[in-house]
């Protein structure tokens, strides 16, 4: 049996979506007119973030064909904030985003996870 496609229509119903209304409690790092960025529920290390649009975005690629210029250069704006508010940019940090299934994606809500204070390792 064929599962449901998660990522062909926006859901708005997602956890990030439930987030921006306000319906699931987050620890909010920094919030402006188009993002948001709060802790990860479940990090995978010391420092986990998330950054997401407010924006109906399901991937990277529908973000950036789809969003207007103001929500684009307001979600990178953001970017440079976290990193200085979570205090990583001596230390350094990783930056991922994944893509639907075969790129790990598990909420289907373009969303960006910046991870620091732990050795990121090479990528493969």
């Amino acid at each position: 049996m064929n599962e449901p496609d998660i990522f062909k229509h926006y859901n708005t119903d997602n956890t990030f979506a439930r987030i921006i209304r306000r319906q699931i409690d987050c620890r909010l790092i920094l919030e402006t007119e188009h993002t948001m960025a709060f802790h990860d529920a479940f990090p995978v290390a010391p420092v986990h973030g998330l950054i997401i649009p407010k924006g109906q975005y399901i991937t990277a690629d529908d973000f950036f064909a789809c969003a207007s210029d103001v929500e684009i250069l307001d979600w990178r704006c953001v970017i440079a904030k976290v990193i200085h508010i979570l205090d990583i940019k001596e230390s350094g940090y990783r930056l991922v985003c994944n893509a639907r299934r075969d790129g790990g994606q598990v909420v289907p809500h373009f969303h960006m996870h910046v991870l620091g204070k732990k050795p990121c390792g090479l990528m493969a």
